[in-house]
């Protein structure tokens, strides 16, 4: 398996914390020397290992954004 490498850029939120120390945080986060991306994802304490996650691009966080803030609206799927 190739390794995946990664560098947080900016530790951006913790969002809760489980009862063995890993956070769930917001962070951005380059993957493999790409372009950072936005992350979010279970973090050992000291970042050596992670849970599954999801990374969002700019545009993708923007619509996540909008959409929690426009949540009690009616829904558009244009």
């Amino acid at each position: 398996m190739a390794e995946i490498k990664y560098e947080i850029i900016e530790e951006m939120a913790i969002l809760s914390e489980s009862n063995r120390g890993w956070t769930k945080e917001l962070n951005l986060v380059s993957w493999n020397e790409r372009d950072p991306k936005y992350d979010i994802r279970e973090w050992a304490p000291d970042h050596a290992k992670m849970g599954k996650g999801v990374t969002l691009s700019e545009e993708e966080m923007q619509m996540l954004v909008d959409a929690y803030i426009h949540k009690d609206e009616e829904p558009t799927f244009d």
